[in-house]
């Protein structure tokens, strides 16, 4: 039986253009792309290779919280950075 691919965000911290942002990111990068459109993120603001070496979205915390309400696993700032390793392409090539 196959597990099911999580999507996970981390703390909405990062302040920029009057908000508060955060990472939100998926096991797997066709999950990242179907969640990130259930919760009506653009596709133009996805960040992944080559620009980034791990493919995810900055949301703002308001789109946290309905990540959070839709299924997404909250997670401390370690959690993500484990995340953000696991799933990262070396020399930014591959599974985006």
């Amino acid at each position: 039986m196959a597990v099911p691919e999580a999507v996970y965000v981390d703390a909405a911290i990062w302040k920029w253009a009057g908000h508060r942002w955060c990472h939100l990111m998926a096991d797997d990068t066709d999950e990242l792309h179907r969640f990130a459109a259930e919760l009506g993120v653009k596709r133009s603001s996805y960040q992944g290779p080559p620009r980034t070496s791990a493919p995810h979205y900055d949301i703002t915390g308001f789109e946290r919280d309905r990540a959070v309400r839709l299924g997404a696993i909250e997670c401390s700032r370690e959690e993500i950075v484990a995340i953000f390793r696991r799933v990262r392409v070396p020399n930014g090539k591959g599974r985006s």
